[in-house]
């Protein structure tokens, strides 16, 4: 029986939502990929998410469609973490790999945009 991390993963889009200070949902569509045995995924520092991972670290997570408006399976609640340097190259190998030509081609515009730390890798554990 595979677990929810293995379910997850195998999805092509994943509806993350986060939390504001005050508890509301901000969910967000994304990308992401297994990698010893947590979801990780990676963003603009500067993004909401990251921000909202930074000040609570608590999220929930859905398999969904490309635009995060059709979702299926469970919702599965858990606690991400921002990666350091290192661990972001390892999100962006582990992404290009799950998504093929589309995810490399991704990653290498993503590093043309601006400098290492423009962006960080998040992992999530999952609950339970």
């Amino acid at each position: 029986m595979a677990s929810e991390t293995d379910r997850l993963a195998a999805e092509r889009y994943v509806l993350l939502t986060t939390f504001r200070r005050d508890g509301r949902a901000v969910p967000t569509p994304i990308w992401l990929a297994g990698d010893a045995g947590e979801l990780v995924f990676w963003s603009e520092r500067k993004a909401g998410k990251v921000k909202r991972i930074r000040n609570s670290g608590r999220v929930e997570v859905q398999a969904c469609d490309l635009r995060g408006q059709k979702t299926h399976g469970a919702v599965v609640g858990g606690q991400a973490r921002l990666l350091d340097l290192a661990e972001t190259e390892r999100v962006r190998r582990v992404i290009g790999r799950k998504y093929g030509l589309i995810g490399r081609v991704t990653m290498f515009f993503s590093k043309l945009r601006g400098p290492a730390d423009r962006t960080v890798g998040i992992a999530v554990k999952l609950d339970g």
